[in-house]
Order: structure tokens, then C-alpha cells, then sequence
């Protein structure tokens, strides 16, 4: 599927959006102040200092259907998160009046029936639900059934137009599914966003994938492909997982200012215009340490239940706790670590918890963001 094959498309999939009314947005508004402003400001007054995370990242798989070059995760012959560990992670956030729940992987859709069952449980509980997928296991029946579960946010990964060596989430593969995504927003209230990795060898599609979104009413959300911050055993490309090079930086560079440009303009992005500034400077080893909140208001649940403060140490050694001990963060041991590592990360999650965590109007920014983003061109 070529420029014009994807435009032929847009021309036949937006004449099928149906509008959305008041409703939506009212409900999406109260849904993400409830599950994200409110949980901040109890997190932020509470005088023990407990820990209280306000987003949680649940890895219920670690295996996928489909090889990217730069993903790290490998899950061949690991088995999935038990629904017991499932359940009693819903519990344990709710017990600490964390809202927002977001699934990992892997690909979270190799066990349709485990997210489906879930996501009800939670929902059922007052969360806010993210549904990341490359998006090429969904059909109707499914899209149907999650839409009346109570999700709150599908996040569809993918990178390129056309599969490419390496690069296999193409919109080629699962346009049929994304129509109809965006046509069921109205009817059960999610939201709906392309989530992009920017690589050495998808500049271009970036753009088009950009221009796709934003012609369908629905945003996007960036990364920059980046190395495992640790060695990963299984993974074949620690030296190049198709990562920025030199070669690359003005490719990259006039990437980044188009998506500015086209944010201000009012094009839909989860990035903050502060983050995608700092590709620039992130590709070229310059990134100054930035206060990552990882470990204090988000964290990460691993298959086991045990806990790590982000994806990138999902594999680390160290001791951050479980749901059968509970945690052990330890706010200097972090703020040390961070010291070293925030310089080598640019983590798009915990990037954008950081920024919209630096005022309570930031964060009102946030949850108007989630609601009305489409509507009045929330950038």
C-alpha cells in the first residue's frame, strides 16, 4: 500500500466516522480525572510517604506474534501471567488507589479471553484501562467485546506503512482492523492512538503514519528506538537493533521539527513538545539527567508479580518488591540509579509522567488531554 493506496483508504474510512457527541467527551473527561488527577493529588498529600502509584504497566505476556528487530522482549516457552497474579495485581492497585492500568507485552492478545476477563474485573473496580497491540489479532468480535468491557484506550503499535526487514507492525496489516476501531469510539467511549518507534529506517513513515492519524481523528504517540540499558540474554541485536546512528541525525532532526510544527498546528500527540525536543539531543549522547518518576508514581508488575520501577529494568537484579511482600522502592537507591541512567533513556511513559507531573495544572492538561484532545485540538 503505497501514499495513494493509503489515501484511497481515508477517503472511503472517514466518510464512515460516525461524529461524537457530547457524551463522549463529558465521559472521557470524568473518567480520566477520576482515574488520573485525583489518585495524583491523594499520591502527592499522603504524609507517610508510602508508596502510591498513580499508572501501573501489568506484563501479562512476554510472548508475541511477530519479531520487531529492536524488541528486547523475548518470550519464546515463558509462560503468561496466571490470572491469580492478574487478580490479586488489580487488588493490591486498588488497595494503594492507583486507577490506571496499562498491559504489557509481548503481545497482550495472545490470550484474548485473559484481557477480556481483566479488563472487566478492573473496570468493574474504577480503572482506567490502556490495551497496547500490534493490533493484527483483533477482529470484530473482540473490538466489540473490549469496547464493553470499559476500555479505556487501545494503543496500536506500529511503525511502518509496508512491512519492512525488521519492522513488521505495518498499517497495511491491520487497516481494516483500525477503521472499525475508530467507528466503534462513539459507541463505547474508548480512545483510540498509534503508538510510533522512530528508527533508522522509518523516518518517512512516521510522517505518513502521522498525517494517517490525524486525518482519522485519533493521535499518536513517539518514541525513539533506543538500546536496553542492560544486557538482555536471547537478544540478538544489542549493537544494533536498528538504532539511531550519526548517519541518521538530520533525517531524525527534521523528523522531530515536522511533529513540533504539526503539534502546534493541533495534530493529537501524547508527547509534550519538551520530549520530542529532546530527541535531538537524546541520539546525540547530550541528554541531561530529567526527573524520571519511575518507581514513585508509576512502576511495573512482572509476570511473576514481582515489581520493577519501568520496563527498561524489567530485567535487572535488584529487590523493588512484590504483591506478596509489597515494595521496596527506595527513593534515594532510585534517584542514584536515575542519575546514571536517565541520560541513556528517553522513555516516552515516564518522560511524559514527569512533565505533566510538574504542576497540578499540568496534570489537569493531561486529563484534558485523554478527553477533549480531538475535539478542541489539545496539544
Amino acid at each position: 500500500m503505497g501514499s495513494k493506496g493509503w489515501q484511497e483508504f481515508l477517503g472511503s474510512a472517514t466518510r464512515n466516522i460516525p461524529k461524537k457527541g457530547r457524551s463522549y467527551y463529558s465521559k472521557n473527561f470524568l473518567r480520566a480525572f477520576r482515574s488520573w488527577l485525583i489518585p495524583y493529588i491523594k499520591a502527592q498529600l499522603t504524609p507517610d510517604n508510602a508508596f502510591r502509584p498513580v499508572l501501573a504497566y501489568l506484563y501479562t505476556d512476554l510472548e508475541c506474534n511477530m519479531i520487531c528487530r529492536y524488541c528486547y522482549s523475548r518470550g519464546k516457552h515463558i509462560a503468561g501471567m496466571t490470572f491469580e497474579t492478574a487478580i490479586k495485581a488489580v487488588d493490591w492497585l486498588d488497595s494503594v488507589g492507583c486507577r490506571v492500568l496499562a498491559y504489557m507485552g509481548g503481545e497482550p492478545l495472545i490470550r484474548k479471553d485473559f484481557i477480556l476477563e481483566l479488563t472487566r474485573y478492573a473496570t468493574e473496580r474504577g480503572f482506567f484501562v490502556y490495551l497496547p497491540t500490534n493490533g493484527v489479532l483483533l477482529d470484530e468480535e473482540f473490538i466489540n467485546a473490549i469496547g464493553r468491557a470499559g476500555v479505556a484506550a487501545i494503543n496500536l503499535a506500529v511503525d511502518v506503512v509496508e512491512p519492512k526487514d525488521g519492522l513488521p507492525k505495518a498499517f497495511s496489516r491491520i487497516k481494516d482492523q483500525l477503521e472499525y476501531l475508530v467507528a466503534k469510539e462513539p459507541e463505547y467511549g474508548y480512545i483510540t492512538f498509534l503508538n510510533i518507534n522512530i528508527t533508522r529506517h522509518n523516518t518517512e513513515d512516521a510522517k505518513e503514519l502521522t498525517e494517517i492519524a490525524h486525518r482519522l481523528g485519533i493521535a499518536t504517540d513517539y518514541h525513539i528506538n533506543e538500546p536496553p540499558p542492560i544486557p538482555y540474554e536471547g537478544f540478538s541485536y544489542h549493537s544494533d537493533g536498528w538504532w539511531i546512528t550519526p548517519n541518521e541525525f538530520e533525517a531524525v532532526d527534521k523528523l522531530v521539527d515536522w511533529l513540533i510544527e504539526k503539534n502546534k498546528a493541533g495534530y493529537t500527540m501524547v508527547n509534550s513538545i519538551e520530549h520530542l525536543a529532546a530527541m535531538k539531543d537524546f541520539i546525540r549522547g547530550r541528554l541531561k539527567p530529567w526527573k524520571c518518576r519511575a518507581g514513585e508514581i508509576t512502576m511495573v508488575i512482572r509476570l511473576d508479580g514481582t515489581f520493577s520501577p519501568c520496563f527498561e529494568m524489567y530485567g535487572a537484579k535488584e529487590d523493588w518488591g512484590s504483591l506478596f511482600e509489597g515494595p521496596r522502592f527506595d527513593r534515594k537507591a532510585l534517584d542514584e540509579m536515575k542519575k546514571k541512567c536517565s541520560p541513556h533513556c528517553l522513555s516516552t511513559c515516564n518522560f511524559q509522567a514527569y512533565h505533566y507531573t510538574k504542576s497540578y495544572l499540568y496534570t489537569l492538561q493531561w486529563v484534558i488531554k485523554h478527553a477533549y484532545s480531538d475535539f478542541l485540538g489539545v496539544s
